[in-house]
């Protein structure tokens, strides 16, 4: 019985890890498109590479995350996270085709993606 509620529970968690990744593209792709639309030297060419961005994001974040145990979210950890959160969106300019910003729009995009992490519910970077 005992054997049984344990694989369950492993089950369980994978979903939720799956689902909380799928979540995690869903509202980063909400948040940097808008703060591609509030911000000065940044915009996304089209949906594919708004999507792709999106993924890269959350994955640079999780890695980081992992690996440094940062939270890469631009108030997460302070000036830390709010860097992070920069590097990550300037990084990922040379990753995907059709995002472009600069590094004052790194800086800004970071400010405004932490301001609407803080009103949308759920974890954006």
């Amino acid at each position: 019985m005992d054997n049984n509620d344990n694989n369950n529970r492993t089950k369980d968690t994978k979903n939720t890890s799956v689902g909380e990744v799928l979540l995690r593209i869903l509202i980063t792709a909400i948040i940097v498109g808008v703060a591609a639309l509030l911000t000065p030297g940044f915009s996304i060419n089209g949906i594919w590479s708004l999507i792709i961005a999106s993924i890269v994001i959350a994955l640079l974040d999780y890695f980081i995350q992992k690996i440094a145990g940062v939270d890469a979210s631009p108030f997460g950890r302070g000036i830390t996270g709010f860097i992070i959160s920069a590097i990550i969106l300037y990084v990922t300019k040379f990753i995907v085709p059709g995002f472009n910003i600069s590094v004052w729009g790194a800086i800004i995009g970071a400010l405004i993606i932490g301001i609407l992490d803080a009103i949308i519910p759920g974890r954006a970077m």
